[in-house]
């Protein structure tokens, strides 16, 4: 393996990576990750890896059980690398929005029982949000985020809110608020110079002012789930920096369900701390065509089924 932990960072994906089949193959031969799976199924009290290995598709993309699935999945195959590699350690992990919970994992700072339970009931919690308060969100191409802040709030009115949600990378950015004022912002964008304003097939505004309803109600879960200083530090989604201890991973992962996920200045702030590898730990490599769009120098690498572990 010829990758230098000095300038490496591994990143953990959010909801849009996961597909059926997600980990199969990967616990077929690695025993560490079919245990993975196991007590991930002992936890939840029902086969999370059935749903995840045969689907159907529908059932998995349910946010309830797609947060748990790319959880599982991006540790398990965190295992299998440490399993392989035990004297690897990168500078820095990070993970984009429901994978900064992987990430924490994989930094010693959350216990997998603790973690898969906190994200279960993380997309309970979100999907009830959609419900009490439908909203929507839409991916917007090829506008800047000054110009998109200033649609959002030209679009937002009391009640209906629409903010930056996603900043994915250069030209890709993902807005969440209220449906009337997403369609507002569409059209917003449109006339402010985007290529493209799609509205997404989704029913919750994630990261926005919606899923305020739920926010204490998670807080709670979160104060309550032993968290531990890191070993490795993580890069926050809310202020894209870095953090080790307990108190700052509970106020970001509590504050991140309203809060922009910030993935550009987390990607910008580890190349300038000198990362020039990132290794995308579990389902598919949606963070590394997004990093790559970023800064098109460095490197990317997956790391989720056995033939990305034999191309490492």
């Amino acid at each position: 393996m010829n990758l230098n932990p000095k300038t490496t960072a591994f990143v953990f994906p959010g909801q849009g990576s996961q597909a059926v089949g997600m980990g199969r193959d990967l616990a077929a031969v690695y025993s560490v990750a079919q245990k993975t799976f196991e007590e991930a199924d002992s936890v939840l009290g029902f086969s999370l890896s059935k749903l995840m290995w045969e689907g159907p598709a529908e059932e998995l993309n349910e946010t309830v059980n797609t947060q748990p699935a790319l959880y599982a999945h991006s540790v398990a195959a965190y295992r299998v690398f440490c399993e392989l590699f035990p004297d690897f350690k990168p500078v820095s992990v990070a993970g984009h929005s429901l994978g900064e919970l992987s990430a924490l994992t994989a930094a010693g700072a959350l216990a997998f029982e603790d973690g898969i339970k906190l994200v279960r009931l993380r997309g309970e919690l979100m999907k009830r949000a959609g419900e009490m308060s439908p909203g929507g969100m839409a991916a917007v191409l090829n506008l800047d985020i000054p110009a998109l802040d200033k649609v959002c709030a030209e679009a937002s009115i009391e009640g209906e809110i629409v903010q930056v949600a996603n900043d994915n990378c250069p030209g890709q950015v993902v807005i969440s608020g209220a449906k009337a004022a997403v369609e507002r912002a569409i059209t917003g964008a449109k006339a402010a110079g985007a290529k493209r304003a799609i509205p997404l097939a989704v029913s919750i505004a994630a990261h926005s002012p919606l899923m305020a309803p739920i926010q204490a109600e998670f807080e709670e879960a979160v104060k309550a789930t032993p968290f531990h200083r890191a070993k490795t530090p993580v890069i926050g989604n809310v202020k894209a920096e870095p953090m080790t201890n307990a108190d700052q991973f509970r106020t970001d992962v509590v504050a991140q369900l309203t809060s922009r996920v910030r993935w550009t200045e987390s990607v910008q702030f580890l190349i300038g701390q000198g990362i020039q590898t990132f290794v995308e730990m579990g389902s598919g490599v949606v963070l590394l065509g997004l990093i790559r769009r970023i800064d098109e120098s460095v490197t990317g690498l997956a790391f989720g089924n056995p033939a990305d572990v034999e191309a490492l």
